[in-house]
């Protein structure tokens, strides 16, 4: 088969749709927009706050609205392509990212930045899904190991970046633009990709479409709203009683989720998630995997934010910059998975969990010793090696996941890995923030991090466990 650098739709059964260099560099830009943008405001808060006159409350709806949204509706935005052609869901959500960006950079109030924030979530979630079920229905053998890795090292790097260019776009303050910059960024950055996609980037859909699940839907909306915006809004809101209310209705959703989905699929239609989608070993032990992998993930980015500018009082730059180090090891380790696994297969998962392991004591140990002084070159040896760990984890556990889903469920298998992926990136904010900033009141910030990264150690230690069980090989 040839390789071409831009593909378009090959519709002939004989022939599939290949994606090409340029392709997959659109589909990955694509991919590490949404991701960005989910932690690019977290240097941005207190700036926001200030120019807004926004409550705690209110700005820690600024990140869980994106997140919610994104995570409630990621499922659907996959099943969306798979009916209507992955090309084009790519291209609307891509639109749609842009638009909500200009809104949120424009917003007059707090309110309003609120309500841009979560439509901007529900366009990545219409966008993402299309990025890795495009790889899957588009690549073949090795070219599609070569480039799930190069998805995993994007998501890893995109969560880092964030954070660094939050911290340079509020400090640069361009052509006075301030925190504003932070989502401004996106809209000529969403024109290039567009123009891309439409030259590069091949249509592709499930042969044998379903309808939407509408009940399925709604009660999985349901059980990720009821779980998330409770441990998200609930220590800032005082835990009013509808936080308890609504974490005591998402078993309940949970399982009504469950048994909505069984019958669905029992008379022989497609639920939204198919039960028997987790009878594949790969994703199931995956997935698994990559939750406490993503909360630890998370929760440290917030809390180190937190900590540098409010209790070391660094700049949003030099609370960024702290985290260069750690992008620049996740990457370049990152692109020695492929060759790593090739030898040595997942137990590569379990290396990189005991070298995470050891990057986040070093870390735990400097805060405790060197406390407050961080801003210089202290913590670079500890988001170094933590940095390389993460790298030899997360790329391998997208492959694993997704190793044994057939193309005709590239949708779903793509929207049920990122909908846990970002769930546990919420949770891990809502979690681990959330212990930070009620243990730092009465133990002092010093204290309150260094029990949240022994936490977090607690969490790499399990992650280091579990990948034990994965499948040696990945086909």
């Amino acid at each position: 088969m040839t390789e071409t650098i831009a593909s378009h739709t090959v519709r002939s059964p004989v022939t599939p749709p290949v994606l090409g260099g340029l392709g997959l560099f659109t589909v990955l830009l694509g991919a590490a927009l949404p991701l960005i943008d989910f932690f690019i405001v977290n240097v941005a808060l207190p700036t926001i706050g200030h120019d807004l006159a926004a409550s705690e409350a209110v700005l820690e709806l600024v990140v869980a609205g994106y997140g919610v949204a994104y995570a409630v509706l990621l499922v659907l935005g996959g099943r969306l392509g798979d009916m209507f052609g992955r090309r084009r869901l790519f291209l609307g959500g891509m639109a749609a990212f842009g638009l909500t960006s200009l809104a949120c950079g424009l917003a007059p109030s707090a309110w309003t930045l609120v309500a841009a924030r979560v439509a901007q979530g529900a366009a990545s979630a219409a966008m993402l899904p299309q990025v890795l079920a495009t790889i899957q229905s588009a690549t073949r053998g090795p070219r599609r190991a070569k480039a799930m890795g190069l998805y995993g090292a994007t998501a890893g790097l995109s969560m880092v970046a964030g954070q660094i260019l939050g911290g340079v776009l509020v400090a640069a303050d361009i052509a006075g633009t301030g925190w504003r910059a932070v989502f401004l960024v996106n809209v000529p950055v969403v024109l290039l990709a567009m123009v891309l996609a439409a030259r590069a980037v091949p249509e592709t859909r499930s042969q044998h479409p379903e309808p939407v699940d509408g009940p399925g839907t709604v009660l999985l909306a349901v059980a990720l709203v009821s779980l998330l915006a409770p441990l998200t809004e609930g220590r800032a809101a005082g835990w009013p009683l509808w936080t308890w209310l609504s974490l005591a209705l998402f078993p309940i959703a949970t399982a009504a989720f469950y048994l909505v989905e069984r019958r669905t699929e029992a008379r022989g239609r497609t639920p939204l998630v198919p039960p028997s989608l987790f009878s594949n070993l790969p994703l199931r032990r995956g997935l698994v995997m990559v939750l406490p992998f993503s909360i630890g993930f998370s929760g440290f980015m917030f809390v180190i934010a937190v900590a540098l500018q409010q209790g070391v009082d660094l700049g949003p730059v030099r609370a960024g910059l702290v985290l260069a180090p750690m992008a620049v090891s996740f990457f370049v380790v990152s692109l020695l998975g492929p060759r790593l696994v090739t030898r040595w297969g997942t137990r590569v998962v379990t290396a990189g969990g005991l070298v995470q392991a050891l990057g986040v004591t070093v870390l735990a140990l400097t805060v405790r010793g060197s406390w407050p002084d961080l801003g210089g070159l202290a913590l670079w040896p500890g988001v170094i090696i933590a940095g390389a760990g993460q790298a030899l984890q997360l790329p391998i556990l997208f492959r694993v996941i997704l190793s044994e889903v057939p193309p005709s469920r590239a949708g779903a298998g793509s929207g049920v890995m990122i909908t846990a992926q970002q769930s546990a990136l919420a949770l891990g904010v809502a979690t681990l923030g959330t212990l930070f900033l009620t243990l730092a009141p009465n133990m002092g910030m010093r204290d309150a991090l260094v029990t949240t990264l022994l936490v977090q150690l607690a969490g790499v230690v399990l992650t280091t466990a579990l990948s034990l069980r994965l499948p040696r090989t990945i086909s």
